[in-house]
C-alpha cells in the first residue's frame, strides 16, 4: 500500500474514466477519497493530464504531489483513441451532446471510398475544434457561445494524425481507432470524414486507450480506487 509521502512526493495514477464523468469530477473524487482515507493535506496537488469530455470513457493521467510537474510533458505524447462515427447526420457538437440537426444521403458510400477517405487525414491536417468545446475565444469558452447561440469565428490548427484504421464498417456505423498527437479533436474527425464522403457524421462512441506508453489496461475504476483505499486502509 502506498502511503501519504508516495502521494505527496508524487505518483500517476492510471484511471479509466467512466461514461458521463467530468474529467474535474474523477479527479476530485481521488483528491476527497485520498484525503479521507489516507490523510492527505487538503491543499495537497493532484491533476489530470489531458481532458477526457464527459460521453468520452477511457485513460485520464491522475498525477500527485511533486508530479503534478510532468503533466505538461504528458499531455504532449501521443493518444491512441478507439470508437465509432454514425454516418448520415451531424450534430451541432459532433456527438451525442446535442440532437441530429441534418441529414445526408449515403447510399454512394462503399467500403472503398470509405478506405480511400482515411488517406486523406493521415499526417498533418488542419482542423478547426467544435463550437461545443472549453477553448476560449475572447475570454469566453466557445460552449458558452454555442449554449448562448452566438456564431463565432473559429481558427484552423495543425494536428497530426499518426495512424488511422477502421475497424468495422456496418453502415451507417463506422468503427476506428486513431493515434494522433496532442490537440486532436476526434468530434472534428468525425465531422470532417463526412464531409470528406460528401455526407454528414457524428461521434456516438469514443474511448482513449493510450497516452504515450500507459495503456488503459493497466486502469482502474474512480470507484475501484476509492475501495482500494479503504481495503488496505
Amino acid at each position: 500500500m502506498k502511503t501519504v509521502e508516495d502521494y505527496l512526493n508524487g505518483q500517476i495514477l492510471l484511471i479509466d474514466k467512466p461514461l458521463n464523468w467530468t474529467s474535474f469530477q474523477a479527479v476530485n473524487k481521488l483528491k476527497y477519497a485520498l484525503i479521507n482515507k489516507l490523510g492527505l493535506p487538503k491543499k495537497f496537488k493532484i491533476g489530470h493530464a489531458g481532458t477526457l469530455d464527459p460521453l468520452a470513457t477511457g485513460l485520464l493521467l491522475v498525477c500527485t504531489g511533486k508530479f503534478t510537474k510532468r503533466i505538461t510533458e504528458l499531455q504532449g505524447q501521443a493518444k491512441e483513441y478507439t470508437g465509432t462515427f454514425y454516418i448520415g447526420a451531424t450534430t451541432p457538437s459532433y456527438d451525442l451532446e446535442t440532437e441530429i440537426d441534418q441529414t445526408y444521403p449515403t447510399s454512394h458510400i462503399d467500403e472503398n471510398l470509405i478506405h480511400e477517405t482515411v488517406k486523406q487525414f493521415l499526417g498533418e491536417i488542419d482542423q478547426k475544434p467544435p463550437i461545443y468545446s472549453a477553448i476560449k475565444k475572447d475570454g469566453v469558452r466557445l460552449y458558452e457561445h454555442a449554449r448562448a447561440g452566438e456564431t463565432v469565428e473559429i481558427a484552423f490548427r495543425k494536428t497530426t494524425i499518426h495512424e488511422f484504421e477502421i475497424t468495422r464498417i456496418a453502415l451507417p456505423e463506422i468503427d476506428f481507432r486513431v493515434v494522433c498527437s496532442k490537440g486532436t479533436y476526434i468530434r472534428s474527425l468525425a465531422y470532417d470524414f463526412g464531409n470528406a464522403m460528401h455526407s454528414g457524421s457524428h461521434l456516438t462512441v469514443l474511448r482513449r486507450t493510450k497516452i504515450g506508453d500507459y495503456n488503459v489496461i493497466d486502469g482502474i475504476d474512480v470507484t475501484a480506487f476509492e475501495a482500494s483505499l479503504t481495503k488496505n486502509a
